[in-house]
């Protein structure tokens, strides 16, 4: 599972000239689920999200997590950030899991932000959305559950 994560000071999604979810200062994550992906994969973005100190304290350091600063996240589906682009020009999506697969993991991202008590808004699994976000800082921070990066 792969999540892009940025610092935001607002973000929303639209889908079909609806607000589908809008959050105020927090994280966007934008995330992939892979077809070899389990719940293990998506516990362990869940924690990365909450836990990602990329807050500023009182120093101006980066030590206080989305939780600490009473944030919320933004959680939107991103098949695309498992495109491969090694062989020729289009990227190929053959890593990207089916929605069947996907959905149940994705949702559980969103369950376990949830269940720390993080405000989560969504995106809609599989809808073309038009996502608008301020970048703080900018900080983007890049997640992989294999660790490949």
């Amino acid at each position: 599972m792969r999540a892009v994560v940025q610092r935001v000071t607002e973000a929303s999604v639209t889908v079909d000239g609806r607000v589908t979810g809008a959050i105020g200062v927090g994280l966007l994550a934008l995330v992939s689920v892979e077809d070899a992906d389990s719940e293990q994969d998506s516990q362990y973005i869940a924690e990365k999200i909450a836990g990602l100190r990329i807050f500023n304290d009182g120093d101006g350091k980066f030590n206080l997590s989305v939780e600490d600063v009473g944030g919320a996240v933004l959680v939107v589906s991103q098949f695309t950030l498992h495109g491969d682009c090694r062989r020729g020009r289009r990227p190929s999506f053959t890593a990207a899991a089916r929605p069947e697969h996907a959905i149940p993991l994705y949702e559980s991202v969103v369950c376990m932000l949830r269940a720390r008590g993080l405000e989560v808004a969504t995106g809609e699994f599989a809808a073309h959305m038009l996502v608008r976000l301020i970048n703080d800082g900018p900080v983007t921070i890049l997640l992989d559950s294999k660790k490949v990066f």
